[in-house]
């Protein structure tokens, strides 16, 4: 056999086993966005806040504790999607990034906290279980019927973690709330 035949699958070997590990120290690339905020009326939001100089430790974290951290804190965040922390907010989590530090009309963030839409609203209707589609349920986003009318009844007491009652799930922000995440994110997320 011609030794120089020999060498061809010897350095073909060398030459992919190098690629091979090349492509085995590449960073993994970031998760591709899974949420087209586009398909969305972001004109539905709640209007940014007035006040300046927002922080996600002074400002953002306390709000998002009370709605959000029973499903994205640190205990098995859905998604892997983790809000208890300025670093895992700006990370994201299986579906991409949630907040465009700069823009809120671009941030999935703003988006469910400001529940635009049904499919996307944050948290979902029905204490955060999800239906077998991965969505919220059909009702999410629909405007709950008023309550009877009994002056002196006091709705119950929510407590102090943040943990809903039972059967219920954690509040939704309101639009108040939902405009201080806006404007956070639009004075760059800080």
């Amino acid at each position: 056999m011609n030794p120089k035949i020999a060498l061809v699958p010897i350095t073909l070997s060398m030459l992919l086993a190098g690629f091979s590990a090349a492509a085995q120290d590449a960073p993994p690339a970031p998760p591709p966005n899974k949420w087209d905020i586009s398909k969305y009326d972001v004109s539905k939001l709640p209007p940014a806040s007035d006040k300046t100089g927002l922080t996600y430790d002074n400002d953002i974290k306390p709000l998002l504790q009370a709605s959000c951290f029973n499903c994205h804190g640190e205990q098995r965040p859905r998604k892997n999607l983790r809000l208890d922390s300025l670093e895992a907010v700006l990370k994201g989590g299986d579906d991409g990034k949630v907040v465009v530090p700069g823009d809120s009309s671009k941030s999935l963030l703003a988006a469910a906290a400001g529940r635009i839409d049904p499919a996307i609203a944050m948290p979902p209707r029905g204490g955060g279980r999800r239906n077998g589609g991965g969505g919220p349920p059909p009702d999410a986003g629909a405007t709950p019927p008023p309550p009877p009318p009994d002056a002196g009844a006091t709705p119950p007491a929510t407590p102090p973690n943040g943990a809903p009652g039972r059967g219920r799930g954690p509040a939704p922000l309101t639009p108040e709330q939902a405009g201080l995440i806006r404007a956070w994110i639009d004075q760059g997320a800080k």
